[in-house]
């Protein structure tokens, strides 16, 4: 194969390999692109692929014409490494080339990227005329992504402009072309957006603070303007290809930030002018249907929307007012999790055999306690889902409806009409339910309606806020429910808790630690567990983004009301004395619960420990 690009000799200095010598205008070696031949030759002469493979694909070359990328045509073959039989994957093929010219691999994560200051680096005309894109900028150095190793007359141009050191690493050729185009089109949405506004807003100032700048302009930003609409769109569809679960757009005194949660954990994502910050806030409340000009008190909306992919996405909307102005929380509802198997969500199959039975009994109650964020909507929706054949009328009172399902009769608690949860289930009683679900039980008026629906021979499920299952008897104590209503109501508590599964792409066992086996000791009380000879840690990779951790799933603790437990249920019931009938009859602790998960090599004793509360407290 004949090849524009001549590979270096094996034995040639770093700086002649990495393409970084002779990288001015007048030489050829700073103005070279990468071909098709030239990759191929490397690559079996690397033994990355075979020579067989390589002909064939050097002779089918006519397919391609630029601007695609060599890698990239050799990544839609979806060979296999000769070397190792993994897939050669484009982004093991750039980590391939950066070892090849002797340039530092880098792996383009939005997330840890400050587009801002990433795209006033450059312009986007002469990014493009490159094909690279800044990545990372410190007061000394900017380091700047590319596919193309031995183009590099930009390097010197760029040096001399922004008088800082450049460091060109390699980078998935896509990803470049991707990311070029959308963070200089989010950058150019917002400085358009902030030219429309008129006025320069005094900077430090906002929200209380701006009551005291007298003459200064009120004009606000249109949530309509072409810049906004593109800004907020980018960030709904950027939350949804990111798995965030939450999207926080959240006022500072001198500007905006958005925050995705993902995995349970906050990622800051953006930061942007607090007038454009005020007016993506708009948007999303004209999109919600929520009152815009009312910014004093909290409100609720809702949005149904699409992903890329076509698929129909639920966001729930919570706007609060701060000292900087309105607060927007997004919790994003995947209509997925409707179907997905019990044993997805995390069920064992003895927790799986207690839930059943209880929520196949006709009449009682069954509670699911855990703090927000636990996964106790996912679980009621999932049931109930299961639970709505044709023959059974379920209904819901929820603050506010969590997700939108045809299968179910849902109604919202309305505060401003007085229309409570106790009201509601009042008024879901004249209509004919065999099965109610209670978003919450927050007060005695709903306890005891929810009793009263039980009694008359309805299946109720509700949640409630405790630390584990037996605590839920004493809260209800606390509200002033009568003991033996509880032990004629209640069929059984489930606590929960979700911890961040291990990525299986790059996890490792390691032989367990002395410090490990004594946390393992710590965690299995009041179980006497043998601890595994090896426990299974967080590495990182690309798909996991380099936090070892790839989604969620839960950890159950079930306690079924006996005869037994019911005797030690009175008035002045002795909690330690339940939590420990529970233990003698079978209910596995949720720190159990998660080392049995740690066993299996989903998670790790870190994220047990961080999540679940000791055995022994309430």
């Amino acid at each position: 194969m004949s090849s524009a690009v001549t590979p270096p000799a094996a034995n040639a200095p770093a700086s002649s390999r990495s393409g970084s010598a002779g990288g001015g205008r007048g030489s050829n070696s700073g103005q070279r692109r990468l071909t098709l031949n030239g990759a191929l030759e490397w690559l079996v002469k690397d033994g990355v692929i075979t020579k067989e493979e390589g002909e064939r694909l050097a002779r089918e070359r006519r397919l391609y014409r630029d601007p695609v990328h060599p890698l990239a045509v050799v990544a839609d073959q979806h060979f296999k490494d000769a070397r190792s039989g993994k897939p050669l994957t484009l982004d093991a093929l750039a980590e391939w080339l950066a070892g090849r010219v002797n340039l530092p691999y880098y792996h383009i994560d939005p997330l840890k990227i400050d587009v801002t200051t990433v795209t006033e680096v450059a312009s986007s005309a002469y990014a493009k005329r490159f094909a690279i894109l800044p990545v990372e900028v410190t007061a000394n150095e900017v380091v700047v992504a590319t596919a193309e190793p031995y183009l590099t007359e930009w390097q010197g141009e760029l040096r001399a402009v922004l008088g800082k050191d450049i460091r060109p690493v390699i980078a998935n050729p896509l990803a470049i072309s991707r990311f070029l185009v959308e963070f200089y089109n989010l950058a150019r949405s917002v400085k358009g957006a902030q030219k429309r506004k008129g006025s320069t807003p005094v900077p430090g100032l906002s929200s209380f603070e701006q009551l005291v700048q007298l003459g200064s302009s009120n004009r606000q930003l249109d949530a309509n303007d072409q810049h906004i609409v593109h800004i907020v769109d980018w960030l709904l569809q950027y939350a949804f290809e990111q798995r965030a679960s939450d999207i926080h757009v959240e006022p500072r005194r001198d500007l905006g930030i958005v925050r995705f949660r993902i995995d349970g954990v906050l990622h800051q994502v953006y930061q942007v002018p607090m007038a454009v910050m005020t007016a993506m806030t708009s948007r999303i409340k004209l999109l919600g249907r929520m009152d815009v000009i009312e910014k004093r008190r909290p409100q609720d909306g809702r949005i149904k929307t699409l992903t890329p992919a076509g698929q129909e996405i639920e966001l729930r909307l919570s706007t609060l007012p701060t000292a900087f102005g309105e607060k927007l929380v997004m919790r994003v509802f995947d209509p997925e999790v409707l179907v997905r198997d019990f044993a997805d969500l995390g069920f064992s199959d003895e927790d799986q055999q207690k839930w059943n039975w209880m929520t196949s009994q006709p009449n009682g109650i069954i509670l699911v306690t855990g703090p927000t964020g636990s996964g106790k909507t996912t679980t009621l929706y999932s049931t109930l889902k299961q639970l709505a054949t044709p023959e059974v009328n379920v209904c819901t009172i929820e603050d506010p409806i969590e997700m939108v399902e045809p299968a179910f009769n849902q109604m919202q608690v309305q505060h401003g009409i007085d229309l409570e949860f106790a009201d509601g289930v009042r008024a879901l009683m004249r209509q004919d339910p065999d099965i109610i679900m209670i978003g919450e039980i927050r007060d005695l008026a709903t306890a005891e309606m929810a009793i009263q629906a039980a009694l008359t021979g309805h299946l109720v499920l509700s949640t409630l806020h405790t630390n584990d299952a037996p605590s839920a008897v004493t809260r209800l104590l606390d509200l002033g429910v009568p003991s033996y209503l509880i032990n004629s109501t209640v069929l059984g508590v489930m606590a929960q808790r979700l911890v961040r599964t291990l990525c299986p792409h790059c996890k490792k066992s390691a032989p367990l630690r002395a410090e490990e086996e004594e946390a393992w000791k710590n965690l299995v009380v009041p179980w006497r567990a043998t601890a595994p000879a090896q426990l299974p840690h967080p590495e990182g990779c690309l798909e996991c983004r380099m936090t070892g951790y790839l989604g969620r799933v839960g950890l159950y603790e079930i306690l079924l009301l006996s005869p037994e437990m019911r005797k030690l249920i009175v008035p002045q019931t002795d909690i330690a004395r339940v939590r420990d009938q529970a233990y003698r009859e079978g209910m596995k602790p949720l720190r159990v619960s998660g080392a049995m998960k740690v066993a299996a090599g989903q998670t790790t004793l870190a994220e047990v420990v961080k999540v679940a509360p000791p055995a022994n407290q309430g």
